[in-house]
């Protein structure tokens, strides 16, 4: 007969350090998706003014902001996991991956937050 035998509780992917990393893992997937639309973006602007004003104006669009939004957030986490995992290599964080997972998430939410304010305000 075979004994269950428990997962300790570091290799859950219910644990904070495992969702960090793959909250990272897909943040830095989106920013990797988002390339091709901004070289997109600058290509058109270089053709003319026209098209300068015409992708000035499509990035005007409300669904454009809040994409930048979340490129923004996703910019932000990717940031503050890369910190995390910085942490965690040289020994700042063990033991509480909960502090470093709360600190990631805070930082990449209020960065959108301001980012978003300011992109509806100006």
């Amino acid at each position: 007969m075979s004994e269950a035998r428990s997962i300790p509780a570091w290799r859950s992917r219910m644990h904070p350090s495992w969702i960090a990393f793959l909250i990272h893992r897909l943040s830095g997937l989106a920013l990797a998706l988002f390339i091709p639309v901004h070289f997109w973006a600058l290509g058109r602007i270089v053709e003319s003014e026209a098209a300068l004003d015409a992708v000035l104006a499509w990035s005007a669009h409300p669904l454009v902001k809040l994409a930048e939004t979340g490129l923004v957030i996703a910019l932000a986490l990717h940031l503050a996991g890369g910190i995390r995992l910085l942490g965690v290599e040289f020994a700042l964080w063990r033991g509480r991956p909960g502090a470093a997972f709360a600190g990631m998430i805070g930082f990449a939410l209020a960065a959108g937050l301001l980012f978003l304010l300011n992109a509806v305000s100006g």
